[in-house]
């Protein structure tokens, strides 16, 4: 009987040895596996770190390009708003003249009847044609909202 608690302590020893090499063999392929996935992992993580390096500097070459064009675009807003500013000084003093043009061409008809002052004439005399003309002009303008 001792004979035979040694064989069976012997045959369950070698059943446990060749498990254990068994699972060996597996947890070999596996780290293997592992291995493997580490370097891919390496690889990815290069690029990630490239890739980030290439963002950043296209970020800080936005950013410069940013202030750039910002800078520009200010100095053409204030340029813009100077010669709005100037034009509408000049549309203003525009509308003056006509007026005044105006004036000066409804002065200038000669009256020899007070009642053709009431009645215009058949025919409009070449000033009154101008003077209307740069009235309509003018009316046309301020309600069009171009001129003050």
């Amino acid at each position: 009987m001792n004979h035979s608690l040694g064989m069976a302590i012997e045959t369950l020893v070698a059943i446990l040895l060749m498990l254990t090499i068994v699972y060996c063999v597996t947890l070999n392929k596996r780290l293997r596996r592992l291995k493997a996935d580490e370097h891919s992992l390496k690889a990815v993580i290069a690029e990630l770190i490239t890739a980030t390096e290439i963002a950043e500097r296209a970020i800080g070459g936005l950013k410069l390009a940013v202030r750039d064009v910002n800078e520009n675009l200010g100095s053409q807003l204030a340029a813009a708003t100077q010669m709005s500013d100037q034009l509408y000084k000049q549309l203003g003093e525009a509308d003056n003249v006509v007026r005044r043009l105006s004036k000066i061409a409804i002065a200038a008809r000669p009256v020899t009847n007070p009642e053709t002052v009431a009645a215009p004439a058949a025919k409009p005399s070449s000033a009154k044609a101008v003077a209307a003309a740069a009235e309509a002009f003018s009316e046309r303008r301020r309600s069009n909202g171009l001129a003050a």
